[in-house]
């Protein structure tokens, strides 16, 4: 058996002990780390964290020859085990890397646990050592028989699926369907409503495993939410049977009198709906190039609107269907979605399939120009996923139908498959709407799709950034421009990203909104602005088009009764 001992070394440098043990090794035995982690589509070097690696070999020093990047080589002598150490730097306090200081420990085996070529297919155990007093343990790997801190894979791939959560959390425990969930919070505020947080998370994942499963059970045996509670942040990270989720303190629920659930704590529940459906939808039914992974590398697919972009569609639908959101909150949340794609002129440069693709080098790296050069394949594959269901009940079936049909496979897919089970819901071919919604650049036809469940489709007036096409920031007592939208008033004034916005037909600006006062659409004005110490004079001219405004979903006062069957049907996954 493979074996790690992992060990917090020194809390206050941020490192992290691990020792790998490998029994009976090559003669030439090839060592190597991930650069990237499944999930999180950006190579990441992690073997720029390790240092100190030594080797020996029944007590004698073995030479470790680095040959790449990631990559090392131990030229062993017999059978004797191979023991293999080194120091990790843990300082990343993200979902994806790893993370130790006085207050709290954790990581993912893929910042951490060396690969042993060849070795792969073999079981794997993990065990835990030196932990501060009073520590407790969240994983959910399976505890190994009789041995403290220790935990059993089938496999490195399992290994490395697996991230762990150190400290003095906070936790909570549930069964959905015979399965026990776990639920920890890290860094919370004290008066933190546990008892909230799980009822919510168990309705949760009670809707979706009635989607996936109907009356059936999950592919897991267990399953354990890890939450880390900052001042700032938001984001998650999948994996088989667990996720690590951050999220800002402040949204988290609270026991104080009178508290009710805003904005910040239904986006929460959102991200835990989003990383939840990923246990189905990515980590088991995934595209053909992630089967396997090959972790050396970048893996392209072009079908991340798929997995993240309906995964996303589904999120804050499932919430609705859960009951944990009304029908004007889940239209608010649409209408969020679709102004985000309409405010991105990247949408008619790039496609959602070109966007999976280009996830690596693009979607993880954004610069001032990103909303010019790109689109989201989570926000535009949302809303692809709502044409498409819309379109499959206008013909009969449902997107719930025809992921069910895909599950049913129990292989990884291709987009021969998403089109094969969309063909089987539709009862007829969708290539034309595959050429124009995934691999095309047009607009989506979402308000007509939307009246025909009783939708209405509002255009909201345009804020002054909105219509400038600028976003705009106050940053160090300066107004600055931050990125300028393509075919824009700003792009025609002749703003750029990082110019110092100092006054409009001579009033000085100093705060944002300060341009809703100074500022008005076709109208012209001279701009003054500072550019890398230059002060420049700059002229909007009156007939520059100006950017719209938000996009406001309701009700159809007068839709017929077909329409709101329809919509019921749709909100309730009927």
């Amino acid at each position: 058996m493979i074996s790690y001992r992992v060990r917090p070394v020194d809390l206050h440098a941020h490192q992290f002990e691990v020792t790998l043990t490998v029994p009976a090794p090559a003669a030439e035995q090839v060592l190597s780390l991930p650069v990237w982690i499944p999930g999180s589509y950006m190579v990441r070097e992690f073997a720029r964290h390790l240092s100190q690696l030594t080797a020996r070999q029944g007590g004698q020093p073995v030479a470790l020859e680095q040959i790449d990047k990631t990559t090392w080589l131990a030229r062993c002598s017999g059978r004797s085990p191979l023991v293999v150490s080194c120091r990790v730097y843990a300082f990343d306090n993200s979902v994806r890397t790893a993370w130790l200081d006085a207050q709290r420990g954790f990581f993912n085996g893929t910042s951490l646990c060396l690969r042993v070529h060849g070795r792969e297919e073999q079981p794997h155990r993990l065990q835990l050592a030196g932990l501060p007093r009073g520590w407790a343990v969240a994983t959910a790997m399976a505890p190994a028989d009789g041995k403290a801190l220790t935990f059993d894979c089938a496999d490195y791939d399992e290994l490395i699926d697996h991230p762990v959560e150190l400290g003095t959390f906070w936790r909570g425990d549930f069964t959905v369907r015979g399965v026990p969930h776990a639920f920890v919070v890290a860094g919370a505020w004290p008066g933190l409503d546990g008892e909230r947080l799980l009822s919510d998370a168990r309705k949760i994942c009670e809707a979706q495993m009635a989607f996936w499963h109907g009356r059936g059970k999950p592919p897991f045996e267990r399953y354990v939410f890890m939450l880390n509670a900052v001042d700032e942040g938001y984001g998650g990270l999948e994996h088989r049977a667990s996720t690590a989720l951050i999220a800002s303190r402040r949204d988290l629920p609270r026991t104080t009198p009178g508290w009710q659930p805003g904005d910040g704590y239904i986006t929460l529940l959102g991200l835990i709906s989003h990383e939840y459906f990923h246990t189905w939808n990515v980590k088991r039914l995934k595209p053909s190039e992630f089967a396997p992974y090959d972790l050396t590398r970048e893996n392209p697919t072009r079908l991340l609107w798929f997995f993240e972009g309906f995964t996303s569609y589904y999120d804050d639908l499932l919430l609705r269907r859960a009951g944990l959101i009304d029908d004007a909150r889940y239209l608010q949340l649409l209408g969020k979605t679709a102004s985000q794609v309409w405010a991105t002129p990247g949408r008619r440069v790039q496609s959602v399939a070109e966007a999976s693709f280009d996830a690596w080098t693009k979607y993880y790296r954004p610069d001032e120009n990103t909303a010019n050069a790109t689109v989201s394949y989570y926000t535009k594959g949302a809303l692809v996923g709502l044409c498409f269901d819309l379109t499959l009940r206008a013909a009969g079936g449902s997107l719930d139908g025809a992921m069910r049909r895909l599950w049913a496979l129990r292989r990884p897919i291709t987009e021969a498959d998403i089109r094969a089970a969309f063909a089987a819901e539709a009862g007829r071919p969708l290539d034309g709407e595959f050429a124009a919604w995934v691999h095309g650049r047009d607009e989506l036809p979402l308000e007509q799709l939307l009246a025909g469940v009783g939708v209405s489709w509002q255009v909201q007036k345009a804020t002054p950034g909105q219509a400038l096409g600028a976003r705009v920031g106050e940053s160090g007592g300066a107004l600055k421009v931050q990125a300028v939208m393509h075919a824009s008033v700003a792009e025609r004034t002749g703003l750029a990203a990082g110019d110092e916005l100092i006054a409009i037909d001579g009033w000085r600006l100093r705060k944002a909104d300060d341009l809703g006062v100074l500022w008005q659409a076709g109208r012209a004005c001279t701009w003054l602005v500072a550019r890398d110490q230059r002060l420049l004079t700059l002229h909007s001219p009156a007939d520059a088009p100006a950017g719209s405004g938000a996009i406001n979903l309701g009700w159809q006062a007068d839709a017929a009764d077909g329409r709101r069957a329809a919509a019921r049907a749709w909100l309730d996954g009927r």
